[in-house]
């Protein structure tokens, strides 16, 4: 783990993350099962082995902060603040769910939370989250906004366009890439010449590259541009190097043709982010062995609980089928 001073002190904020990216790691585990026994409709994307960087970021957040996630979201949506019950039920298409079943895996939204929503577009949360640092800075609050994207995002024009703006207007926004080495199906340096980082600079904003494996450096790093962005210094840029374990969906399961079983097997067994901050938690006298094992079995309990309840959770009637879809122009123009 990191070895800098670390702004986080009190050992509950660090048994807090540590829980937060097992809480992830434990729904994703779950998710994958309810697709696997044709359970859940649709696709989804897994987010195992990038725990550390939702959970660096978001804890680093206040509620009233605002993230944007993507179709890969559901680490987002979990570090956050959002709950088992309704996350699985989203999934599921009940009622009960964060959108009432209609968002599913790639468009769930917490506005309580302050989570915008994730989106199915690559790249095209961007401009919603660069909106919302906008509407933060005219409205004289303090609030940062985070914008989630993967490596291969760093393609679309929008992201240039956006990066453009908040530099002129020293938005407090954060743009964290998350470079997990794959576009895909393709090698992240296939498709993006030259330096990610190098692409905020050219607009004038600060960037940094962090171990995204390391919760502790992700969290430190963020705690400090946060608290420089509420001061009116953003924008700022953070490529955030790390892994998914499963492949691009969860139907992508013959993946030797883009990446070897030997290097899957090297990010698991030597850079688990979960595996990497439990060691350090022992290490510290943080938690012992023995209350690490507990505090993952509760949240196996939790996340088993909450499936056995979307699973039998009614759907939502009939009737809704265009509520919350489209609205009356004339009305809305109003």
């Amino acid at each position: 783990m990191s070895s800098a001073k670390q702004t986080q002190t009190n050992s509950e904020d660090y048994l807090r993350m540590y829980r937060q990216m097992v809480r992830i790691r434990t729904f994703e585990d779950n998710a994958n099962q309810l697709y696997l026994s044709a359970k859940m409709p649709g696709l989804t994307h897994m987010y195992s082995g990038e725990e550390a960087v939702a959970v660096g970021i978001c804890e680093a957040l206040k509620v009233s902060d605002k993230i944007t996630s993507t179709h890969r979201g559901h680490g987002h949506c979990v570090a956050k603040g959002a709950a088992f019950k309704e996350m699985f039920c989203e999934l599921l298409g009940k009622e009960e769910g964060y959108c009432r079943g209609k968002g599913g895996s790639m468009h769930i939204a917490d506005q309580s939370n302050g989570n915008l929503g994730a989106n199915a577009i690559v790249g095209g949360s961007m401009g919603i989250a660069t909106g919302a640092a906008f509407s933060a800075k005219l409205a004289g609050r303090d609030d940062v906004a985070v914008c989630f994207f993967g490596d291969g995002a760093t393609a679309q024009g929008l992201m240039y366009e956006v990066m453009n703006m908040a530099a002129l207007w020293n938005l407090p926004v954060i743009y964290a890439c998350e470079n997990n080495g794959y576009s895909e199906y393709t090698k992240t340096d296939e498709i993006a010449a030259g330096s990610i980082t190098a692409r905020a600079e050219a607009f004038g904003i600060e960037a940094h590259q962090v171990d995204g494996q390391d919760v502790l450096a992700v969290n430190t790093l963020t705690q400090q541009l946060v608290e420089r962005a509420r001061k009116g210094e953003g924008p700022f840029f953070m490529e955030l190097m790390t892994y998914r374990y499963h492949g691009h969906h969860v139907g992508d399961i013959n993946r030797e043709y883009y990446r070897s079983k030997d290097e899957e097997r090297d990010w698991k067994d030597n850079r688990d982010p979960i595996v990497r901050f439990r060691a350090w938690l022992v290490d510290e006298g943080i938690a012992t062995e023995d209350e690490i094992e507990a505090l993952n079995a509760a949240v196996r309990k939790d996340a088993e609980e909450a499936v056995t309840y979307a699973l039998d959770a009614p759907y939502p009637d009939g009737a809704e089928v265009d509520m919350h879809v489209y609205t009356d122009v004339p009305h809305a123009l109003a």
